[in-house]
């Protein structure tokens, strides 16, 4: 008897075959084409008709942190490694930035480059500590790295400035396009505008290898690790090799988000490397979604948005104050640190799959509408 699905020799049938290159496309369908092509024309367009430079900076910022929560989504939602030292590597990657990009001069693709490696071996020294330890215990290790990086990056002056902050003055130049000055047929744009266009870029290009990457079977290795380390070993997975790469490539793109923050704010101190940012990562690819790489995305454009909103129109909200010693009950900065600790904690009890998890369940309705239920 035939096994379901083959043709004689137990080679499987064209139709079948042709079902599995249908998964394994990333934009197999004509509704993902779709959507794919509705993206990209937002992406040319939307700076062009969004004159609003506030909005524009929260956008860039939003992109910003997709970068480095592609980075944390990959460790923790893909391996199964729980991190709180995300905001060391991204501070090494601004300081990177600095070094290589505004005091040797090099160019946009040279210094981003330097951030990934600095990024990549600091994350590989690292990872050996998460072939002993897992969960909380491992978290703590991580979190020791925040304490380690805001003592160097108060000490080395030469490089951090120290206290006092440093000047980032890395050029954002690819080619003919200075994107801080960005001309196009004889077009002039903002320095917002030709960010955006840069951020978003790199957005996608980190996307499209993080997707591809899990998809591989190193990818799917790094799964199995998650789920179950010990039966991964059992089937021949080598789960400390996969554990020290998630890792090291994890650390390398938080390190080219922590250039692009710092070259694009043109400043940067010691103060914003700290746990409140690691935190910070963490209700992004919980909100958004563990284990999706573009629930990273909808979870840094969601929870980005939110301080720069609150501090925008916290004149209009009653009993918030601007800073400390004013006349309402809370301030802002500990508004959004409320909000943070809500939005973990009511997604991790009510929607555990994030904002991917709701648009997935959409997304299945009305593929299977009219039988949904």
């Amino acid at each position: 008897m035939k096994a379901a699905g083959t043709v004689s020799g137990g080679r499987p049938h064209r139709n079948l075959t042709r079902r599995y290159e249908q998964d394994l496309r990333l934009f197999g369908s004509p509704w993902s084409r779709a959507g794919l092509a509705g993206l990209l024309l937002t992406y040319l367009t939307l700076p062009t008709v969004l004159h609003d430079d506030f909005w524009l900076s929260v956008l860039i910022y939003a992109g910003i942190t997709s970068i480095g929560a592609i980075g944390l989504n990959l460790l923790t939602g893909f391996c199964g490694q729980v991190s709180l030292g995300h905001a060391f590597f991204v501070g090494a990657g601004a300081y990177c930035a600095s070094v290589v990009g505004g005091d040797l001069g090099l160019p946009l693709p040279l210094w981003l480059l330097a951030a990934a490696a600095l990024g990549a071996l600091v994350g590989g020294l690292i990872g050996p500590f998460a072939l002993r330890l897992r969960g909380l215990y491992l978290a703590i290790v991580t979190l020791g790295l925040v304490f380690i990086g805001e003592h160097l990056w108060r000490n080395l002056d030469g490089v951090t400035g120290g206290n006092s902050g440093t000047s980032v003055t890395a050029a954002a130049v690819l080619g003919p396009l200075d994107f801080d000055a960005l001309n196009l047929g004889g077009e002039q744009y903002s320095r917002n505008q030709g960010w955006f266009w840069l951020v978003w870029s790199l957005v996608l290009v980190t996307a499209l290898l993080a997707k591809n990457l899990v998809r591989t079977r190193p990818g799917r290795a790094m799964q199995a690790v998650r789920d179950r380390d010990l039966a991964a070993e059992v089937i021949g997975v080598s789960a400390g090799r996969y554990k020290v790469g998630a890792f090291a490539v994890s650390s390398a793109i938080a390190a080219v988000g922590g250039g692009l923050f710092g070259t694009y704010q043109q400043f940067v101190s010691p103060d914003e490397w700290g746990l409140i940012l690691s935190v910070q990562y963490i209700a992004v690819i919980i909100v958004g979604g563990l284990g999706t790489v573009f629930g990273s995305i909808l979870g840094a454009l969601f929870v980005g948005a939110l301080p720069a909103l609150i501090d925008r129109y916290s004149h209009a909200i009653p009993g918030v104050s601007a800073g400390v010693g004013g006349d309402g009950v809370i301030t802002v900065f500990a508004l959004n640190q409320m909000i943070f600790g809500l939005l973990i904690v009511g997604f991790l009890v009510f929607e555990p799959r994030g904002l991917a998890g709701i648009w997935l369940r959409i997304k299945a309705y009305f593929t299977g509408w009219p039988f949904s239920y």
